[in-house]
């Protein structure tokens, strides 16, 4: 169900379970991309809400959060920081994929003790935005915006999925106001990790599609290459929105990798 916590007078929309969180079991929260909202994961929370509890967000200025979203990846962390802290879970894992990602990356360097894992989703210590993107957002109007979210969902997708989630994708990108995506999209391309990441202690896992061209492949691989302990998974037949397009595949990663942060926190693995 959507719930709206209140952050310093702004209302921040994320589902979560219909019950109760159960202390008893694994947390999983998960942070969407630039654009996007909560129902990015859908695939994940409707299959997967019975077995954990999960708070899906929708960011600042997405979905039906309030706020004006943020220009850098910092200022989104320290949003999850004050929601987490209000929420109170145990043993969170954070899911992020593309901004999100980012945004996990950030919150494991800089609040480690908060959680007990990252799945990090169509990431990078960088995460370089093509420049046509950025230019056409800021420079043309908004109702021209739609020309560039298709090309997006276009990059987004791999060519064998686009026929059956271009329109949806587009419909969920189009609710973001262009300032809010150009926000977006210039956070991840002033990302730069790659003298932090090897301080990330938690657990992590790295999911990437085999034909993602918004964040390629290399990009994962040196993530997971330069977090201790890191899993990769790359998943075929999908692109930058694979837990979208191939959501048996990615819950099975998801799943097994929670399943063996909640072993560790019990002391049976």
């Amino acid at each position: 169900m959507l719930k709206y916590f209140n952050i310093e007078s702004i209302k921040i929309a994320c589902w979560v379970n219909n019950s109760d969180f159960d202390a008893r079991k694994q947390s999983l929260v998960f942070i969407h991309g630039s654009g996007s909202d909560h129902s990015a994961w859908s695939h994940q929370y409707g299959r997967l809400h019975k077995k954990y509890n999960i708070v899906a967000i929708s960011l600042p200025g997405h979905g039906r959060s309030g706020g004006n979203g943020e220009v850098d990846v910092e200022g989104y962390c320290l949003w999850v920081n004050k929601l987490l802290a209000i929420i109170d879970l145990e043993s969170a894992v954070l899911v992020g994929h593309s901004l999100g990602a980012a945004i996990a990356l950030r919150f494991a360097i800089n609040y480690p003790q908060e959680i007990t894992g990252i799945v990090l989703v169509g990431g990078g210590m960088k995460m370089p935005v093509n420049p046509f993107f950025l230019e056409f957002l800021k420079t043309n109007p908004p109702e021209v915006s739609a020309e560039v979210i298709d090309l997006i969902c276009k990059y987004s997708l791999a060519k064998e999925n686009r026929s059956k989630f271009s329109a949806p994708l587009q419909k969920s990108l189009s609710q973001s106001s262009v300032e809010v995506l150009y926000g977006d999209l210039s956070a991840c391309n002033n990302l730069d990790l790659t003298q932090e990441t090897g301080e990330i202690k938690v657990p992590a896992l790295v999911i990437c599609g085999a034909e993602d061209k918004m964040t390629p492949l290399d990009f994962s691989r040196q993530l997971a290459a330069g977090i201790s302990g890191a899993t990769l998974e790359i998943i075929e037949g999908a692109g930058h929105m694979v837990m979208l397009e191939r959501p048996v595949e990615f819950n099975m990663s998801l799943d097994k990798f929670a399943a063996s942060i909640s072993a560790a926190v019990s002391g049976e693995g």
